[in-house]
């Protein structure tokens, strides 16, 4: 069985014979997807090649530590600017002739598309984080419309990105960053109103697509989680399993959702003590895989932003691969 099938399988609980593996870094450990974030590359300049203003107008800055920078420029800083907002074209070719490349060398690997910055992610980095938490009250009309920009943008890219490669493509993996360390930005009844049928479109449209739907999301999102697997995500990139409490998400979620995960980046793979990420490991392996499927071991893949020692990820990955198919 080959790893597109594999990691299929697991995604659709069909009985894998073994976890599958994203990740491009240690050898000796399976590599089951090929991973193409092409699409993102923005034609003004994109925010992890140097600092520049995306192809939204949104401003980037690097940051002290080393990783993908910051947006220190919102174009809808003041409302007066909402009228002049234009969103990218999706069909601009730039951002599709990058992804012949990798794909290209994806073999027998499972193929997805990284999409960065969705419906939350890009609503605050065009209007900013505080404001944009106030104009749920104080300005909803101008929230509604923005929000009704970037989903028809990213409607209009899947559509093109299908025209172009179709069947070529098994998933794309959507980011969008709902919680803090103790809980979501807001609640949710603001989800319900402003995020609930939007996401409900952006995955009728994947599915239609033939795709499966890939949602990153970092913070304590546990009560989020239901809306998550409700409209329609087929798998969690859940990052911070000491955030969420791993025993707590495999009680309520195991077996309905497939997890894409990683010993904890913010506490457990820093902390750097091998006993402590085997340990998480198992008890992640324990708790959110089932014979059936659900589960996906992820790489991070920038330890350096982390300040995770190096060696941390190997011992992981050794880890995954001594229960790979007990868990599976």
């Amino acid at each position: 069985m080959d790893s597109r099938e594999i990691v299929t399988r697991a995604i659709e609980f069909r009985h894998p014979p073994r976890l599958p593996f994203f990740q491009h870094q240690v050898a000796g450990v399976p590599d089951d997807v090929c991973d193409c974030w092409e699409m993102d590359r923005a034609e003004r300049g994109w925010f992890f090649d140097r600092a520049a203003e995306d192809d939204w107008g949104c401003g980037w800055a690097a940051t002290e530590q080393k990783n993908m920078g910051q947006v220190v420029h919102h174009p809808l800083e003041s409302w007066d600017h909402l009228d002049r907002l234009r969103p990218p074209d999706p069909r601009n070719p730039f951002y599709y002739d990058r992804l012949e490349p990798t794909l290209a060398t994806a073999g027998t690997r499972y193929r997805i598309v990284t999409c960065h910055f969705n419906l939350i992610e890009r609503l605050h980095m065009l209007r900013g984080f505080t404001r944009t938490l106030e104009d749920f009250y104080l300005e909803p009309e101008k929230i509604d419309r923005v929000l009704d920009l970037i989903l028809e943008f990213r409607l209009q890219q899947f559509d093109e990105l299908h025209r172009r490669f179709g069947d070529r493509i098994d998933g794309l993996f959507l980011t969008d960053d709902w919680g803090t360390q103790n809980g979501t930005f807001i609640g949710p009844a603001l989800f319900e109103r402003f995020f609930l049928d939007r996401y409900r479109r952006l995955a009728a449209a994947i599915h239609g697509h033939g795709w499966h739907f890939f949602l990153h999301s970092c913070g304590r999102v546990n009560e989020f989680v239901p809306y998550f697997i409700g409209f329609g995500a087929d798998v969690l990139n859940l990052q911070q399993p000491q955030a969420y409490g791993i025993t707590e998400i495999g009680q309520r979620f195991g077996g309905k959702v497939c997890f894409l995960t990683t010993a904890d980046i913010q506490s457990t793979l820093p902390a750097g003590k091998p006993d402590q990420v085997r340990a998480e490991v198992r008890e992640l392996v324990e708790h959110w895989a089932t014979p059936a499927g659900g589960f996906i071991v992820f790489n991070y893949g920038d330890p350096e932003s982390l300040a995770i020692p190096p060696a941390m990820t190997e011992v992981m990955f050794q880890a995954f691969v001594e229960l790979m198919h007990t868990g599976a």
